[in-house]
Order: structure tokens, then C-alpha cells, then sequence
């Protein structure tokens, strides 16, 4: 993985902006620890931190392409090409020569063989640049699934990018500008593909490719799902998508660096652990090595609710037996989760107020211990999105919600109890209607409705769930893509999320949703795929997600961060809100729901400081 970012300007000579591109860059830093580099020509200038996984000594970056002496193609490239050796094969039969063993040379040179169709070859998480100097024509490419993000700002004479909005706003001629629209999408949990909240700045969508010229910049989609009839029967569709992940995860194993899996006992993380140990014991390698995190006191503190049934620990002991990986839990003390430092560390790799809380804390401080033994690690992240795995895919009421059927389960707490403080109750009732979150999402839920390839026979019901896996496969996912990017990044890990292989999900997208759920359970599929490398216990266990610490202390500490704010009348979040609900709030409220709002004023303030945010509402 890496971080990537560059200028292009046809109106000026940035062959003298050194300093501009070196300070672009080094926002990166954190993407790519291991090195850095630029490349300057008369219009453009490229910047790269990388994080060496594959060609150690030989992939560093900006890479260029020469031929007859001259340079033809220069990139800066982040991510990763989990087909770079065929493709380097048959590139090598069509007469190219290499003289790296990187799969970024191996970019660099599919484009020069088949021109923007390269795309079509490739399968990988990527998001990157390529500058052609004999047209002077920059192009922008990110992944199908958009596991890599990527980020650019338009320009009255080209175009400036770069793989978080941090280096964007590094720019001299750049200022953070949110306005009501960017607030409402950072309040709405919605994650409308191409909106990058800051005023001017724009995502470049999943399976998107943009093209910098001076006649101005051209988008274009390479990639998206597609409604297909599934001819296969029950028991071929389950022996193809074992086929499939078996494929995937032996692609997935090829780093030049310490390798793990992120193994927290549920079914998606154990199947990934499961096959990521017998892949390596193919191949003479192994153990294979797995993390879970925990918390201190929560076998012993730990009530079951309608959300986390039963906690992680026994269970991911019972894969990683089961398959003989080399286990080792990282256990977090909530005086760490307290730490004001870490919660600003998230914040700063996200560059937005985004996140879920403690939950986010905990997952940056995981990958900052798991990163002091590994490198590369595999996650189980989208299997839900993919197969089906949430609550609200299984809730008639949920499904026949008329939005998006998370922001139904979400208003109602799960259970039906839903917490008394929602995360906007603290927040100004001007604020609110001005920003009008309701219109907002149900504006977006339209838009994403509206994007659903549809399948002629289908009936209602199969009709409907496949809108909400689309709707999960094109929105949600993107919102805990983005989560895991930036904790993992933040501490130079790279996180791979084999479930996301565009194969995979295309073709799991069109098995109806009967087979999807053909046993009454949710991800029927997938375990049905994997039975045969699981432990009873693990394939038969019910969904908890991601575990959040129930020590009553951290809610303390934030209440008492929520009362230094209110004292503080400099603080930006402060007039952002309610006063008379936050003060009652802080001094009444239960631990669960202040939490569950109480974070949201925190990192709005937090944000607000930190990056000097001009609100224009």
C-alpha cells in the first residue's frame, strides 16, 4: 500500500514547485513509511510515501516507463495487483522487458499495451496516477469496489489529487470549506459515492477512471454490478463461490513482508484465517498468524444484549486451534481507549468527523500492535455486504422500510430500544432544519435506488433484496472501506479484504436471494462453502459484530470532555449545539446514550479545530 498525490496545472511551470509537492506529500507519510519520492515536469508534479510490500528494493515510486531514451509514462500507484504475475507474463510474450519484479511496472506497462482497457486486466485494490508527458494527459484510476480511496479538486487549469483529502488541503491555494450539503452527508451516514464533503473536492468513484486534459477532465465508468439470470443450481452455486475464495485468498497470501490474518471468531474472519492456513501449508509456509482484540476486564464485565449475543475471545481460540495459526489476542485497557491523543489520531486519518466512536479508537490502537510484528493483513470486511449477514437483511419490517434499511434498524436501537440521545440530539434545532438529514437521506436513497440494475421476472421480494444488496454493496460497504482504510493506513498496515474480488461479488449479487438464505440463516452461502475448514461451534455461531469495551469509565471520561466543551465558549463545536440539551445531557444522561451522541459532538469539535473548517451553512 501507499500514499499518492499530484498537481497538474497547463497554465504554469510546476517544475519549480518542489516544496508545494514535498509538503503534499509528506501528509502521506503515514500511508507509506518505508519511502518517499517526486516528480517534477513542466505541468505536473507526482507525489509517493510508500510502503514497500512486493519488490522491496525495486518498486520505489514515481516510476516512470522510457523508451528510445525518452519517458513515455510516469505513475505514482498505491494499492495492490493480486494478477501482476500473469499479467507480467503475457505482457512479456507481447515484448515488453522489466527490470523490477513490482506489480506497479507491471501497471505502468499494461497501459501502455492496451491504453485505458487496461483496467479490464486488472484485479486488485488500487487507486492511482498515470502521466503520459508525449500528450500531457493525466489519468486517474480506482478499483472496482473502491477499497482504495482517491480524491481530487478540480482546478480552472487542471487538477489536484491524492489518496486522502489531507493532501489535497496541504495545498497553498486550498481552503477547508464545508457547507450545508457536505454537513448533512457527514450526519446522515449515507456515503453518496463521488462526495468528498469539503466544498470543491470530489471522490473519484469505485470502477471510475478520470482523464486530465486541457480541454478539462472526463469521467468514466469502467466497472459496476450487473443484473445477470443465475442458471446455477444450489450445490454448484455453493462448490463456485468455494472455488472462488479458495482463488482469491491464494492471491491474496503473495507479499514480500510478514503476513496475518484479522481473526475475530466470527464466520467471515475465520473462513479468511481458515483458508489463508491451508493456502500457506499448500505452499510450504506457516503457520499462518491471527489477531483479535479484546478488552481488559470484558470476559468477566461482559452482559449479552440483543447486538453481541456472546463475546469473540472463545470462539477465535476455537479457529485458531482448529486450524494451528500462531493466535495472539491484543488486549486494550479503556485507559487507551480514554487517550484524547488517540481519538485525534483517528481523526486526523480520517480528516473527517466520521466513525463510530470508541469503536474506531480501538480498531487504529489493534492495527498499531498488530503493525509492530506484521505487515499485510487479511480481513473478513464486506462478507456481510456481499452475503447477506446484517440484522436488517433478515427483518421483514426493515426490508419494507422505505430508505435505507440500516438507518431503520439504527433509529430503533437494534432491539427496539433505541437510546434516548440519537447521534444529532445534542446538536441546534436551527442546525437541523437547516441541514434537513431526513430530506438528505431520503435523497440519497432515491439516487440509490435509482442505480439498481434491474432483472426482468424477478419476484417482488427477490426484486427487493436485491436492491438491498445493492444498496449495501454500493453505500454501506463504502462507509467501513473507508474505516478500515484509514486505521490501517494510519500505522502503516495494509489491510486486504478478499470478499471485495469483483468476481466474487458479481457473482454473488445475482444467486437469489432464496439460495443466499437457503438454510433460514444468514450467510447461508458462505458457510455452506467453508463447513468443511470450520470448528462446529465457529459455523454455527450468530452474527456479533465488531466488539465495543462495556466499561463504564469511558463514558465517564466523556462526559467529562463534554463538560470542559461546554465551559470552553472558544470551542467551535459549541455552537453547533443545544446548550440546554447538553448540559442536561451531561449532567443526567445514562452511560449507553451519551455515548451514543456524546461522541458525535466530540469529533465535530475536534474536527472543527483541527482543520480549521469554515463552516458556510
Amino acid at each position: 500500500m501507499c500514499g499518492i498525490t499530484g498537481w497538474v496545472s497547463f497554465d504554469r511551470d510546476l517544475s519549480t514547485e518542489h516544496a508545494t509537492l514535498a509538503a503534499m506529500t509528506a501528509t502521506m507519510a503515514c500511508r507509506g513509511p518505508d519511502a518517499a519520492g517526486v516528480w517534477l515536469g513542466t505541468h505536473v508534479g507526482l507525489g509517493h510515501r510508500r510502503l514497500a510490500v512486493i519488490d522491496l528494493d525495486g518498486g520505489r515510486q514515481p516510476m516512470t516507463a522510457e523508451h528510445d531514451g525518452r519517458t513515455v509514462l510516469v505513475t505514482t500507484y498505491s494499492g495492490e495487483i493480486y494478477n501482476y504475475r500473469e499479467l507480467r507474463a503475457e505482457l512479456k510474450a507481447r515484448g515488453h522487458a522489466f527490470r523490477t519484479a513490482s506489480d506497479t511496472e507491471v501497471a505502468l506497462h499494461a497501459y501502455l499495451e492496451w491504453g485505458e482497457a487496461f483496467t479490464e486486466h486488472l484485479n486488485g485494490m488500487y487507486a492511482f496516477a498515470l502521466w503520459d508527458p508525449r500528450s500531457e494527459e493525466l489519468l486517474l484510476v480506482r478499483d472496482r469496489m473502491g477499497i482504495k480511496p482517491l480524491y481530487y479538486w478540480p482546478t480552472p487549469d487542471g487538477v489536484l489529487f491524492g489518496s486522502e483529502p489531507k493532501a489535497i488541503l496541504a495545498h497553498p491555494e486550498v481552503r477547508a470549506v464545508v457547507d450545508a450539503e457536505g454537513l448533512a452527508e457527514v450526519l446522515s451516514f449515507t456515503k453518496t459515492p463521488g462526495h468528498a464533503v469539503y466544498r470543491g473536492m470530489r471522490e473519484l468513484k469505485p470502477g471510475h477512471t478520470l482523464r486530465v486534459r486541457r480541454e478539462g477532465l472526463a469521467e468514466r465508468r469502467y466497472w459496476a454490478l450487473e443484473s445477470h439470470e443465475h442458471t446455477d443450481d444450489l450445490p454448484t452455486t455453493i462448490a463456485t463461490v468455494r472455488e472462488l475464495l479458495d482463488d482469491i485468498v491464494a492471491r491474496q497470501l503473495i507479499a514480500d513482508v510478514p503476513l496475518c490474518t484479522l481473526l475475530s471468531g466470527g464466520l467471515d474472519s475465520s473462513v479468511i484465517t481458515a483458508l489463508a492456513a491451508q493456502g500457506l501449508a499448500a505452499a510450504g509456509q506457516g503457520p499462518v498468524r491471527s489477531f483479535a482484540v479484546d478488552f481488559t476486564g470484558q470476559a468477566e464485565n461482559f452482559v449479552p444484549d440483543e447486538l453481541r449475543a456472546t463475546l469473540d475471545g472463545p470462539y477465535a481460540h476455537a479457529l485458531a486451534e482448529h486450524v494451528g495459526s500462531a493466535h495472539r489476542d491484543i488486549v486494550l485497557d479503556t485507559a487507551d481507549l480514554m487517550e484524547r491523543r488517540h481519538r485525534e489520531a483517528v481523526l486526523t486519518a480520517r480528516d473527517l468527523p466520521l466513525g463510530l466512536g470508541e469503536g474506531d479508537t480501538s480498531l487504529y490502537l489493534l492495527f498499531k500492535a498488530i503493525r509492530e510484528q506484521s505487515t499485510v493483513a487479511l480481513s473478513g470486511e464486506s462478507a456481510d455486504e456481499v452475503f447477506g449477514g446484517y440484522l436488517w437483511f433478515h427483518d421483514p419490517a426493515a426490508v419494507a422500510h422505505d430508505g435505507f434499511p440500516w438507518m431503520y434498524t439504527f433509529a430503533r436501537g437494534f432491539g427496539g430500544g433505541a437510546a434516548t440521545l440519537n447521534p444529532q440530539s445534542l446538536l441546534a434545532p436551527g442546525l437541523l432544519a437547516k441541514l434537513d438529514l431526513p430530506g438528505y437521506r431520503d435523497a440519497r436513497y432515491r439516487e440509490a435506488l435509482a442505480d439498481v440494475p434491474r432483472l426482468a421476472g424477478e419476484s417482488a421480494h427477490e426484486r427487493r433484496m436485491r436492491e438491498i444488496s445493492h444498496l449495501h454493496l454500493t453505500r454501506f460497504v463504502q462507509i467501513l472501506l473507508d474505516r478500515k482504510d484509514r486505521a490501517s493506513m494510519a500505522v502503516g498496515l495494509e489491510v486486504r479484504v478478499p470478499f471485495c474480488d469483483h468476481r466474487l461479488v458479481q457473482y454473488v449479487f445475482n444467486t437469489p436471494w432464496a439460495m443466499k438464505s437457503f438454510d433460514g440463516r444468514e450467510k447461508s452461502l458462505l458457510r455452506a462453502a467453508a463447513r468443511d475448514v470450520l470448528p462446529d461451534a465457529v459455523a454455527q455461531r450468530v452474527k456479533s459484530p465488531y466488539p465495543s469495551t462495556q466499561d463504564p469509565r469511558y463514558a465517564e471520561a466523556l462526559r467529562a470532555e463534554l463538560r470542559e466543551l461546554l465551559a470552553d465558549r472558544d470551542a467551535p463545536g459549541r455552537d453547533l449545539l443545544d446548550l440546554a440539551a447538553a448540559t442536561a445531557a451531561v449532567a443526567d444522561a445514562p452511560g449507553r446514550d451519551l455515548r451514543n451522541a456524546g461522541e458525535v459532538v466530540l469529533l465535530l469539535d475536534g474536527w472543527l479545530r483541527r482543520y480549521q473548517v469554515a463552516l458556510e451553512l
